[in-house]
């Protein structure tokens, strides 16, 4: 079985109920339920959460809530991981053991299907236990600069001073999209970072909403790429 976990909790702190409040008209997380459900991979798609009013959204948007996530994953300190392990062991238990399970972000309005596919496909190609998507750098991380509190500012790499842009490594940073994984590699805990292959997404295709500022960028580049 092919499985999706959005893992969606009521307590965001920066933005106060993201994963449900009103993107372009939508709640923030029917996004990601509908793009798992446009991949036509998944055979089940399932939010957890510990919030009653996420629960309920989610089942209106598509996707399925059969279990409420425990307090003891739903604080501020709880990670990814044991929240997807305890996913698997709850649909496993119920008879639904899942041989690939896909970790969606709840706050994805731009996330496209293909990219979700064109992870599968690598993933079954083997050779890796995750696959990610990543985003290039704009600029190159080896002409970083650092400042001080009082403004000067110096290189980080004093030794890429005189190097051409063209000729330095391109650096990539995680997208936070989704990470898709097989079980065994999420029931053992290993990172995603780890052992993992990538896919490469233009620029415009993530933002990584954790503030205002990112709130008005994403929806910025969702009017301007036409998505309404």
């Amino acid at each position: 079985m092919r499985l999706a976990v959005i893992p969606a909790r009521g307590g965001s702190k920066r933005i106060p109920r993201k994963n449900i409040r009103a993107f372009a008209g939508r709640p923030m997380i029917g996004y990601a339920i509908g793009a798992a459900r446009e991949t036509g991979v998944f055979d089940r798609i399932v939010v957890s959460t510990d919030d009653a009013e996420i629960a309920a959204i989610a089942r209106e948007q598509g996707a399925e809530v059969p279990f409420m996530r425990p307090p003891e994953l739903s604080n501020d300190t709880a990670g990814t991981m044991p929240v997807i392990q305890h996913a698997i062991d709850a649909l496993a238990a119920d008879g639904w053991p899942a041989s690939q399970v896909c970790c969606i972000y709840p706050a994805v309005p731009l996330l496209q299907a293909q990219a979700l596919r064109d992870a599968l496909a690598l993933l079954e190609e083997g050779g890796c236990d995750y696959v990610f998507p990543v985003l290039e750098f704009p600029s190159a991380v080896q002409r970083a600069l650092v400042r001080d509190a009082a403004g000067a500012t110096r290189a980080m790499y004093p030794e890429y001073a005189d190097v051409r842009s063209q000729d330095l490594t391109p650096a990539y940073h995680d997208a936070g999209q989704f990470y898709w994984g097989r079980t065994d590699a999420w029931r053992a805990g290993t990172s995603p970072h780890l052992g993992a292959k990538t896919i490469v997404l233009p620029h415009w295709a993530a933002v990584d909403i954790d503030t205002p500022d990112d709130w008005a960028r994403a929806e910025a580049l969702f009017e301007a790429l036409g998505k309404r």
